[in-house]
This record gives structure tokens, sequence and C-alpha cells, in this order.
């Protein structure tokens, strides 16, 4: 579990995390919703320790991240695997070697322990043929699954996804969505998924937590935002008439 505690955080004068409360579970996917400019990317990057913070607290397991020594720091950190929004792969590695860099990176396992685990998480994600290719050589959602394998190739407690769905067609957004509810779920990981994809909300969001202007404006679930009169999330998420008509056959529905 990640806990957070009125979080702040500015950049000069502007106050971009505004008193910031909240808790990511073990085992739930966690979204981070909100519109352009809302505070998503800051906060993230705080979980993430990239940011500091003027005040407030945030603790992975009941350990608080600004109490921790720099070892201790970075071996939390080796417990964190990262999706990113581009997939982030390196150009001139295979997948296979992007798989394994984490593990070069902070593990002693020899060349035949990692490849073992390499090709573990690779048929997890349903690759088990790619080793050998180029990213050039790999779709858009097949880059994606790499990232998704190379996260998890360290046995995370904790996955961050920035945005895992962008640049993506609604079916393979789908695929991705899913895959890594599967793999929180299967590995007890606490996921964190920064995201504008309402698909994504819908399918997934079991936790979601709503940031407008710095604040948390709203937080609940996909089963509860139906039902919410919060104007500020309605504004937001019923913004197509798609999910008016989604909510108003929901309310119709369950009352």
């Amino acid at each position: 579990m990640i806990e957070v505690k009125n979080l702040q955080k500015s950049f000069g004068e502007s106050h971009i995390l505004k008193g910031i409360t909240t808790s990511f579970n073990k085992g739930k996917t966690n979204l981070i919703i909100g519109q352009s400019g809302s505070g998503k990317t800051v906060f993230l990057k705080c979980l993430l320790g990239l940011f500091d913070y003027e005040s407030g607290s945030i603790s992975y397991d009941g350990k608080i991240f600004s109490q921790l020594s720099e070892d201790e720091k970075r071996n939390l950190r080796a417990e964190i695997g990262m999706v990113f929004q581009g997939s982030a792969l390196f150009d001139s590695m295979t997948i296979a070697e992007n798989v394994m860099f984490p593990l070069r990176m902070f593990t002693k396992q020899s060349k035949s322990e990692m490849s073992e685990r390499v090709d573990f998480v690779l048929n997890r994600v349903n690759l088990e043929n790619a080793h050998d290719k180029m990213p050039s050589e790999a779709s858009g959602g097949m880059q994606k699954r790499v990232a998704i394998a190379r996260a998890i190739v360290n046995n995370p407690k904790y996955l961050f996804c920035d945005e895992p769905n962008s640049g993506l067609d609604p079916k393979t957004a789908i695929v991705i969505d899913n895959l890594i509810q599967e793999i929180t779920e299967e590995y007890q990981i606490t996921t964190v998924i920064n995201s504008h994809d309402m698909n994504s909300v819908m399918e997934i969001g079991e936790k979601i937590v709503f940031l407008k202007d710095g604040l948390k404006a709203w937080e609940g679930s996909n089963k509860t935002i139906f039902k919410t009169d919060n104007e500020v999330v309605t504004d937001f998420v019923y913004s197509s008439n798609l999910f008016k008509k989604v909510r108003k056959m929901y309310l119709e529905e369950n009352g």
C-alpha cells in the first residue's frame, strides 16, 4: 500500500499540489485522472521520488520515503516498476535485452538466471517468440507489452504506468488494460496508473483519484463514479454523449 498525506508541491510561485491525501491499495488498479494541468504528472513524479515536495508525506508499506537513508531509497527504487508513456525501449537492444536491463542494473543474477526470468515474463505477456526482434520491428501494442514485461521482471512491489494506452487503438488498449489488471492481481502489486482514457477508468478503475487544480476533487471506483453528483467529475467524465447515455442506462438499471 502507498499512503499519501497532505502532499504539497510548488514550483516557484506556482502551487501545483495543494494538500492531497489518499491511498493506493495492494493488488488493485489505482487510477489518477483529471484534465491537463490538474497536477497528475507532478503527483506521479512525487510518488516515484523524482520530485521533492515542500510538506506532507508518502509512505510505502509504512516506510516514509523522506525518512529513508540513501541506501534505503535505492532499495525501494529496485522494488518499483515503471511503464512509460512512449514505452521508452532502447532502440539498439533486442526485446530480450530491453527486458533484461533492470536485472543487470539491480541484481547479481547469473546470465542463465536472468535469461530464465526474461523468458518467464515474456511468456506472461504473450511474447514468447519475440526475444530477438528489435523494437522497430514491433507494433505499438507489442512495445507496450515489452514495457510491461520489463517493468515486472524484478518482481516489483509497486508498478507505475504513465498513460499506458497512449497511441493505441481501442481494441489494443483494452488488451493492455486487462494485462495490467491481471498482473496486478496475480502478483499482488500496488499499481498506480496516470490516465486520461475513460475506457480504462470504466474497465479497470478499482480505485480512482480525480484531481482538479492540484486538489483531490473526488475519489471512488468505476462502480461509484456513475452515482456521483460531483459536478467537477460529471463534467469531466460525461463530456461525451456516449458516457451520458451509459450513465443514464446504469442509473435506470440500478436505481
